[in-house]
């Protein structure tokens, strides 16, 4: 990920169907909240800062400088090799490979997919997940869902509460007549990278705890010790739908793809099933989720 942490720019996929922005905190400083502009202004920014002509830049990095000037001006978003090499130049460590992923995920193609798999996540008759880097949005609390958007960007305002209802409008999937059957693959990871706001973060945990008991919700988690597996570093989401036909959303960190090629889902459902044989049983990972919430109430004297 060139340095950029996973669970923020998975975040920010969710996060900017409805519109929401990053704001880097590394070597950029252009505010505009369009990511395909905004990328353009960092680039500008970025070489204004260092003095170099479009040529220099392309003697620099042995590309046609007519495509950073295409870039600068918003015409094309260049490769994904153009920008980790671009990343390198400024010494911006990932920042702007994840400006590059939001604009990438604002353009029409990726808002039409993803469109269409809310859709279909409503209309489903069970959901299956597996999460890497942050709890689900469907188990998330309004303090973790906060903290996360934050990472998307939004600065504290009525634009970043708006976000945290919308979000929290879709718990209701899990408790409607009707509801999906849900279950949720946690990496142990998802528990060990906490809120800063202790209280905060007991209280998504003490959530994760009792959604688990819900008649609908299985949550597994699978433990560091299970050790390197087939779907580590991919994000992915299961639906089932009514007429029987499976479809997925996944997500890699580069990009987001709703899959609906039978072979294909079939493919990703037995990695899935694979990884929640590996993982502790319903029981066994509610009480795990039990003892991680008990270390961050009493943590262990330092010895």
């Amino acid at each position: 990920m060139a340095g950029t942490p996973f669970n923020a720019v998975r975040e920010c996929f969710h996060t900017f169907h409805k519109g929401g922005c990053m704001e880097p905190n590394h070597g950029v400083t252009g505010r505009s909240q369009e990511p395909r502009i905004r990328f353009a202004e960092e680039l500008r920014s970025l070489r204004d800062q260092r003095g170099d002509s479009l040529r220099d830049l392309g003697r620099a990095l042995g590309w046609d400088w007519s495509l950073f000037g295409k870039m600068e001006k918003g015409a094309t978003l260049g490769s994904e090799d153009v920008v980790k090499a671009l990343d390198q130049y400024y010494g911006t460590s990932g920042v702007l490979l994840t400006l590059w992923d939001l604009a990438v995920a604002d353009t029409p193609q990726f808002k039409a997919r993803y469109r269409r798999y809310m859709k279909l996540e409503a209309q489903a008759t069970s959901i299956q997940q597996y999460s890497p880097c942050v709890v689900p949005g469907l188990l998330q609390t309004r303090e973790y869902a906060r903290g996360v958007l934050k990472l998307g960007g939004l600065e504290p305002g009525r634009r970043l509460e708006q976000q945290v209802e919308a979000r929290l409008g879709r718990h209701k999937q899990l408790t409607r007549d009707e509801a999906p059957q849900f279950r949720a693959i946690l990496d142990e990871s998802v528990l060990r990278r906490g809120l800063t706001d202790l209280a905060a973060w007991h209280e998504q945990l003490a959530h994760l705890v009792e959604v688990a008991t819900w008649w609908n919700v299985r949550m597994q988690v699978i433990p560091l010790a299970a050790g390197l597996h087939e779907m580590l570093t991919t994000d992915a989401t299961f639906l089932r739908l009514p007429d029987g036909m499976a479809v997925a959303w996944v997500e890699t960190g580069r990009s987001g793809e709703l899959v609906e090629d039978a072979e294909r889902v079939g493919q990703l459902l037995q990695s899935y099933d694979r990884l929640r044989d590996r993982a502790l049983s319903p029981h066994e990972s509610v009480e795990f989720v039990q003892r991680v919430l008990e270390e961050t109430l009493c943590p262990p004297p330092v010895s």
